[in-house]
């Protein structure tokens, strides 16, 4: 009996170093792939922070906000708040980013769609023709 739990302990140990050894894989080719987008856009047209949406659509925690990759190759989740104030009605705009420490189980699915949004920028950005000089 003690052998087979070991055994069963010792799939979940493999299992997680799967998962480390992936994300840390993953984190390099996000880093580089990052690296290979410039400029890096303006996040949701800010004038503040420069970045691309990663959320993983059905695998996004629900205890983040939007997260997001910075041209750095990190992932952060972008804080966007509004206040309104005063008696005529003046708005109060906030943007922040917040760097994740994310567990691999949960980094693996925001840094493969960030690779996959980056690739897809880059090579829109290669498709295009180069801006005619205006003379």
């Amino acid at each position: 009996m003690i052998d087979k739990e070991a055994e069963i302990l010792g799939r979940k140990v493999k299992a997680d170093q799967v998962l480390e050894r992936a994300a840390a894989d993953l984190k390099d080719i996000l880093k580089a792939t990052a690296r290979d987008l410039d400029p890096f856009p303006a996040l949701f047209d800010s004038p503040f922070i420069k970045g691309v949406e990663a959320e993983p659509g059905t695998a996004a925690r629900a205890d983040i906000g939007c997260v997001a990759v910075c041209a750095d190759g990190e992932l952060y989740e972008y804080i966007y708040t509004m206040s309104v104030a005063g008696p005529y009605a003046d708005f109060s705009r906030k943007e922040d980013t917040k760097k994740l420490d994310l567990p691999p189980r949960d980094y693996i699915p925001y840094a493969y769609n960030a690779i996959d949004q980056l690739t897809r920028l880059i090579i829109e950005r290669r498709s295009q023709p180069p801006p005619k000089n205006k003379a």
